[in-house]
């Protein structure tokens, strides 16, 4: 089991107590914004099956019928995520909704509180942790993970303090508009999810930041070449592939152009991890004049 699998099964570990602190709280309060906070947590765990599987089949070697590997299996992941979270921000809609029109008795406001605090701790803990791990080993299925359980903390915050509220002041109303505030932002949450992996399957461009990495390194390190140009790059999970032209003098060798590439590319997997990189060399007749220049 690879390290992104051994966080996935933790996170469906974590989902599950944090979910049994929070229903616990809901049960015992009766509380509508308590509800959404569980409802909430009840998609984590789902979210954290998804990404284990997920990575499971993104880890399997490129095949026959796959030969750039299955690393995009973490980006439809992502996205059934942000679908759940978009369902889970309906059902909120429609209890908040019932519980307006009829609010039952609250009670144990203590005990209730108590327990979704310390389910909100553990979240923050787990969240934080995901996030630098996501980004260290690059994958987008833990990103959207600890994004989706940091944004349960920000809620999960909020309803504390309004719950607080509608036990101090004794207005019962302000429970199911809280649950229903805590559907909106998590349905935007889950819409955000859903675009940035939709972009990762569309094959988005990468910030203009990396692709200024790529040409300096490549610039510094194409000596004996002419320039670089038709660069372009795709992700897939942790893995980034790059092609670009490389033009090179006429009377070159093979074995001298095949150097400069090699140069090249090893610089590259220095700067950047996971790095795919293929290069097309051409004469100098082919030059654009518009890519990367050689130094």
């Amino acid at each position: 089991m690879t390290a992104a699998q051994r966080l996935a099964a933790g996170s469906i570990t974590v989902g599950l107590v944090v979910l049994a602190l929070k229903g616990t709280a809901w049960l015992v309060t009766g509380s509508a914004a308590l509800f959404s906070d569980a409802a909430e947590t009840l998609v984590n765990v789902a979210a954290a099956v998804i990404a284990l599987a997920a990575l499971h089949l993104a880890a399997r070697p490129a095949d026959a019928n796959h030969p750039y590997g299955h690393d995009k299996a973490e980006f439809f992941a992502a996205v059934i995520e942000g679908a759940l979270i978009v369902v889970a921000a309906g059902v909120i809609l429609e209890h908040a909704w019932a519980v307006y029109r009829r609010p039952p008795p609250l009670a144990a406001p203590l005990l209730g509180l108590g327990l979704n605090a310390v389910a909100t701790m553990l979240n923050g803990a787990w969240a934080g942790l995901l996030l630098r791990r996501g980004r260290r080993l690059r994958s987008a299925a833990l990103r959207a993970d600890g994004q989706h359980l940091l944004s349960d903390v920000v809620t999960s915050g909020g309803v504390l303090v309004g719950v607080a509220l509608v036990f101090a002041t004794g207005i019962r109303l302000l429970d199911p508009v809280l649950a229903a505030l805590t559907a909106v932002y998590i349905l935007v949450a889950g819409l955000r999810v859903i675009a940035a992996s939709v972009g990762g399957l569309m094959d988005t461009a990468p910030s203009e930041e990396v692709l200024s990495r790529i040409r300096r390194v490549v610039s510094e390190t194409a000596e004996g070449a002419i320039e670089a140009h038709d660069l372009r790059t795709r992700s897939a999970g942790r893995l980034t592939f790059l092609e670009f032209h490389l033009v090179v003098p006429g009377e070159m060798t093979v074995a001298r152009a095949h150097d400069i590439c090699d140069r090249i590319e090893a610089a590259l997997k220095v700067e950047m991890a996971e790095l795919r990189i293929t290069i097309h060399v051409e004469p100098e007749g082919k030059a654009k004049h518009h890519g990367v220049l050689v130094l």
